[in-house]
């Protein structure tokens, strides 16, 4: 599967493996991730279920609501990053995590918010994702809880 570029052209990716999940069509096997990714999340089915307004909604911090779709997407991108085991390192803070809280998922919550942290800076900057600072927050956070 490509990736688009455009927002609006990501979402359809996310909405349209919901509606093949949701008509028992057969899954792609990244629309099988993003599946697996939407069934932990029920808050946002309803959501999904409604298309046009998910394409185009606007979700900004000063709304005081989180992105679902970037909230899902990153998600995606920490068990990329486990299967892949980069950046190096990851798989002892997932499983540090995972031992402390004994649900992989709200392991992913806690690293996500590293990972949206690093892309944000990274954005902000004009530069790419620093790795050691992911890693640093993946540690803080591991011994934090």
């Amino acid at each position: 599967m490509i990736f688009p570029e455009g927002r609006e052209d990501m979402r359809r990716i996310f909405l349209r493996a919901w509606e093949k999940h949701s008509t028992e069509e057969p899954l792609e096997e990244m629309e099988r991730r993003i599946v697996d990714v939407i069934l932990l999340h029920p808050e946002y089915h309803q959501l999904l279920a409604d298309g046009d307004h998910a394409l185009s909604r606007d979700y900004s911090p000063e709304q005081g609501v989180s992105n679902p779709f970037l909230h899902m997407g990153l998600h995606i991108a920490i068990r990329e990053q486990l299967a892949t085991g980069r950046p190096s390192g990851i798989e002892s803070h997932y499983q540090a995590l995972l031992l402390k809280l004994r649900d992989p998922h709200q392991a992913e919550h806690h690293m996500l918010e590293c990972l949206g942290e690093v892309l944000w800076r990274a954005q902000r900057d004009a530069a790419a994702p620093d790795e050691a600072a992911y890693l640093e927050c993946l540690r803080e956070i591991s011994d934090k809880h």
